[in-house]
């Protein structure tokens, strides 16, 4: 069974940080694509950033770009977002996710398959 959980949300200010987490069992992370989603009130979810955990390849929605990095432990089984110089517009719930087919490694939000039950973001 597999199952992901986010945690490391929370309520920060305009230009604080945060970290999340996605801890990933029933899985091993060693060569898949992982990702994290975000959905803010009214909107649909969007591609925040994405990993392929074999190579480490990363990719970047243009919102985040030079603000967010994500990264992974394979050791730990674990996926992160660190996520810097926050602004309003970024509060969301976010989401990882796994994609559990073979494939490019792209935000494609219908290629993911697994997901987490999601962390709150909010900035003030």
């Amino acid at each position: 069974h597999v199952q992901l959980v986010e945690s490391g949300g929370g309520s920060v200010q305009a230009g604080g940080s945060l970290r999340l987490s996605c801890a990933v069992s029933g899985y091993t992370v060693g060569s898949i694509c992982m990702a994290w989603f975000r959905r803010a009130p009214g909107k649909e979810r969007e591609g925040v950033a994405r990993i392929f955990t074999g190579t480490g390849s990363t990719g970047y929605a243009d919102s985040v770009k030079g603000r967010f990095t994500i990264s992974r432990d394979n050791a730990k089984n674990t996926l992160y977002l660190q996520m810097n110089n926050l602004n309003p517009e970024d509060s969301a719930m976010y989401y990882c996710a796994v994609r559990g087919s073979r494939g490019a490694c792209t935000l494609t939000l219908s290629a993911f398959d697994i997901w987490g039950q999601g962390t709150q973001v909010t900035v003030s």
